[in-house]
């Protein structure tokens, strides 16, 4: 199966499609990180989208305009602007679903002008079902794929991706899928 990580340099994703066998590739602006980038696309996913057919799509697109955890600046520094370009930008991978593709969207829970050009998610997943002790909702828009299902609930319900210290990296840290998630996403949907 040939799939596509779109959003992702962290190769997470992408090293769990290949462990199965699939020729998947990870696509993000950023160089990867990962190790891999022999399976990297660096460049614009909506330009490889366009010129390359996959079986299967995992998109993380940027979510520091849609979540809630960024409503805040969005009046204080006039961002409004930059929330169309998200939705936007969103909304082309649930064109592609709503295509016909198989695409999996990930995105935090969206606050409520994300929401208000953004489909409702279709489920939403918790780093402790999947074997770690950490609470970080995440929502998922699934097209023609069924709902993930928990591999290893697991007690502890930290949040040290919210509590984390500011800095240049937290950003990049705080989008990292975790490693149970990104088997389950191979494992259920490869």
């Amino acid at each position: 199966m040939r799939v596509l990580i779109a959003c992702e340099e962290s190769q997470a994703v992408c090293i769990e499609f290949r462990k199965k066998g699939h020729e998947a590739y990870s696509c993000d602006l950023l160089p990867c990180s990962g190790g891999h980038p022999e399976w990297h696309i660096q460049g614009d996913v909506k330009n490889v989208i366009q010129n390359r057919s996959f079986d299967l799509y995992i998109c993380h697109p940027p979510c520091d305009r849609l979540a809630n955890s960024g409503v805040r600046w969005l009046a204080e520094r006039n961002l409004w602007g930059e929330l169309d370009s998200a939705i936007e930008f969103f909304n082309f991978f649930v064109q592609l679903g709503r295509s016909g593709k198989k695409v999996l969207i990930e995105n935090p829970i969206q606050h409520k002008y994300a929401r208000a050009g953004i489909e409702k998610y279709h489920q939403i997943i918790q780093p402790w079902q999947f074997g770690h002790p950490e609470q970080k909702a995440t929502c998922l828009w699934l097209y023609n794929l069924p709902k993930l299902q928990p591999t290893n609930i697991v007690s502890g319900r930290d949040q040290n991706i919210w509590k984390m210290s500011p800095g240049p990296e937290r950003s990049k840290l705080r989008s990292k899928t975790f490693p149970g998630i990104a088997k389950a996403f191979a494992e259920q949907y490869g």
